[in-house]
């Protein structure tokens, strides 16, 4: 698979570009979460969210506006077609709960991160697994092939939320992640789609 497009590939994509570049964002449901894109009408919540010492620790932003938020939320919806990786809210009834999305994605070969982080009041109920759980399906519906988590060594929940959705632990990159009190050493996990 060559980005040149003058030379002929031996291999196919994995995941055909036509599942970014045609159409909308798609809603994901899963058994307990609904995933659907982010709208601006999100501002005040992930605001709220990025407050929280947790999320600053392990995301490394801080969120100080509603107007730094519907620039996230800009960059999060772009991530559909450009590349970078859709991100979805994780919604519980009618409460965002949290968020989960693709990241590092190399579609051509089948590959890509997921990302994630819980609101508050929604750790520990199994919010995390499921909505993880609901994009890896999809993931693997496209044609994704291998997506992996990768999380501080010092973060515990993430770590417990990778292993519940089925991300078995694959090894530790060192001072793989920069945080705000230095390198990390950081934790991959990864599930390969069913054969």
């Amino acid at each position: 698979m060559s980005d040149n497009p003058d030379v002929s590939a031996l291999m196919p994509d994995v995941v055909a570009a036509e599942v970014f570049a045609a159409g909308t964002q798609p809603a994901l449901r899963g058994e307990t979460v609904l995933l659907r894109p982010w709208t601006n009408a999100d501002a005040a919540v992930i605001r709220a969210v990025y407050q929280d010492p947790d999320i600053q620790r392990w995301h490394v932003r801080d969120v100080v506006s509603e107007a730094e938020a519907r620039e996230l939320i800009a960059r999060w919806q772009a991530g559909w077609s450009n590349g970078d990786g859709p991100q979805w809210a994780v919604v519980v009834g009618d409460v965002v709960a949290g968020r989960v999305g693709l990241r590092h994605m190399a579609p051509a070969d089948g590959v890509a991160g997921i990302a994630y982080w819980t609101a508050p009041g929604w750790r520990g109920r199994g919010v995390t697994p499921a909505a993880v759980e609901t994009v890896t399906r999809w993931a693997f519906e496209v044609g994704f092939h291998r997506l992996e988590v990768s999380h501080s060594v010092r973060n515990a929940a993430s770590c417990r939320a990778a292993v519940k959705a089925g991300f078995a632990p694959e090894g530790v990159r060192r001072s793989a992640g920069l945080h705000a009190d230095g390198w990390h050493d950081m934790h991959l996990h990864a599930r390969l789609r069913p054969a």
